[in-house]
């Protein structure tokens, strides 16, 4: 059976904190990827709206039009 000494149990906690610093980067990227999302979807609901809105005014200016189109004596 082999023996465990210092030096096995210093590379073994070496290598875990290595293995550890790396799932850190990983979540890093992975984190600033979902922050990425986050605002690409928080600036298409925005630019959605936008859109909606304006549509919405071009849509009531038409009606107006075709209300006082309808109203005018022939």
């Amino acid at each position: 059976m082999p023996e465990v000494d210092l030096a096995f149990i210093a590379r073994q906690l070496e290598r875990l904190v290595n293995d550890v610093a790396g799932l850190k980067d990983d979540m890093t990227v992975v984190m600033a990827r979902l922050d990425r999302l986050d605002a690409t979807t928080h600036s298409l609901v925005t630019e959605v709206r936008a859109m909606h809105s304006r549509h919405d005014r071009v849509a009531k200016r038409v009606e107006r039009l075709e209300d006082a189109d309808r109203d005018a004596p022939s």
